[in-house]
This record gives structure tokens, sequence and C-alpha cells, in this order.
């Protein structure tokens, strides 16, 4: 195959960006779409160019690192992938594939493709933990949780923080991301003696962050490459709600 890219290249946050054309023959049609963007890079490196600059890291869907915008869509044309697991099977010869990166005030451009995604980390680090000392580790069977409970925890938990859902949103909201996170430990009997601590302060920081509010428009389901559900937002909203009229930690009940 042969391609034709428009690529986003700006040298930095506060740099101004433009498109740039490219063109890679001979791709193989079994190539990753990383993979490809690696010959491109190769190419340019001959001619004494600047490569493109991408985040990436395990090209396993399970890292999150590889966050492109590709012709419109977050991962890609593809649903419930990562760009890492998109292949150029999936494109046509001669096609031109615009390529960009998360567009968002709070995953600012740190260089052509890549963003700085450390507002996601400061979210996880306001409460997406258990502080409880737990001991040595229990026995798996010592807190029973129901089947139905432990898969809807591991739902939540697939999150892998690449942020397609921020990309997708109108608003650039991370609430499916923040969600996902108070969501796989509110169900949980560990998560639930700090759950009112952590749905304010998570949200808190959510908001901090310079993340826009949520309208339920459903674009970051939709987009998600580990398919997490809405319905999780509808959890944080009665976590926060309930936390935010309770009294202290231990008034805070099911």
């Amino acid at each position: 195959m042969n391609i034709k890219l428009k690529i986003w290249r700006q040298a930095g946050q506060d740099k101004p960006g433009k498109f740039e054309s490219y063109e890679v023959n001979d791709v193989s049609v079994d190539m990753s779409f990383l993979e490809m963007l690696d010959v491109l890079n190769e190419n340019e490196l001959k001619k004494g160019n600047d490569p493109v600059h991408f985040d990436h890291d395990c090209r396993e869907g399970i890292c999150g690192m590889c966050s492109l915008y590709i012709n419109g869509k977050p991962h890609g044309p593809k649903h419930g992938i990562t760009t890492c697991q998109l292949h150029m099977r999936t494109f046509k010869d001669g096609e031109t594939i615009v390529v960009e990166p998360w567009r968002a005030s709070a995953f600012p451009v740190l260089k052509d493709l890549m963003v700085d995604r450390t507002a996601f980390e400061r979210i996880q680090q306001a409460g997406g933990y258990v502080t409880v000392s737990t001991g040595g580790v229990p026995d798996a069977n010592e807190i029973p949780i129901p089947k139905t409970v432990a898969d809807e925890a591991m739902d939540a938990a697939q999150c892998i923080g690449c942020g397609a859902c921020v990309a997708a949103c109108k608003n650039a909201s991370a609430m499916l991301f923040t969600a996902a996170k108070v969501s796989q430990l509110a169900v949980l009997p560990q998560g639930k003696a700090e759950r009112k601590r952590r749905a304010l302060a998570m949200l808190e920081q959510h908001d901090a962050e310079g993340f826009g509010a949520c309208t339920n428009t459903g674009a970051c389901e939709a987009v998600c490459p580990k398919e997490i559900s809405i319905t999780h937002i509808a959890r944080l909203n009665r976590e926060f709600t309930r936390a935010a009229f309770s009294g202290s930690e231990t008034d805070y009940t099911n």
C-alpha cells in the first residue's frame, strides 16, 4: 500500500503548530499503525529530518500510551481497540490519513502528537486508592464478594487512562475516567471505608485540572477502547451526592 499522511507538527506547548504532509510507500497491510509511523520516522531520519514524536509503550493495548486522533476519531475507525491494535488493512491504498494529538486544554501538547496526561495521575493521587492497612496477603476467599460485584469492579478497572474519552467529549470531560477509578473501589468492601473522601477529592481534582462537565452525550463510551460504560458515571454522581450531603465518614453507609 501507498499511504498519504497529514500529521500535526508542533515544536512545543507554547509553539504554533501546523499539518505537514508525508507519503509512506510499500506499507504492508499487516503492519500496525504505529509500525507504519516507525517506517515514516526511519525515512525522515535518513533524510536528516526531525522524526514525528508520538507516545507508545507496550503496543499491546494495555498501557494506554498510544493516544492518536486518526481521521477524526480517537484511536481510529475501529471500535474497542487502541491505536497500537489498529492495522493498516483498515485503510485503502492511496488513502490520506489525518493524524492529530488529543485536543484538550488539560492535555497540553508536548511535541507533535505527544500530550501531557499527568492530570489523570493527579486525579488518581487525590483518592483512587485504599489506605486501610490490610496486613498480610489475605486468602482469596476471606472476604466473600459476589461474582456480579467482582465483575462490575473489574469492568471499571479495565480503564487504561488513555484519554480517548476526553478527546471525544465536546466538553473535554474526564468523567468516564474518574468514574471508572471511583467505581472500581466503591463497589468492593475494601474500598467502602473511604468512599466519601474519595468521591469528593477526585471530583474536586477533576475540576481543578480544567476538565469540562459531563452532559451525557455518550461520546466517551463510544470511543473507549475498553468499552467502559457510562453507567459508572451515574455511580460517581450518586457517590458524590451522598458524600456531599452526609456527615462523617462513619455515617456514610450503604
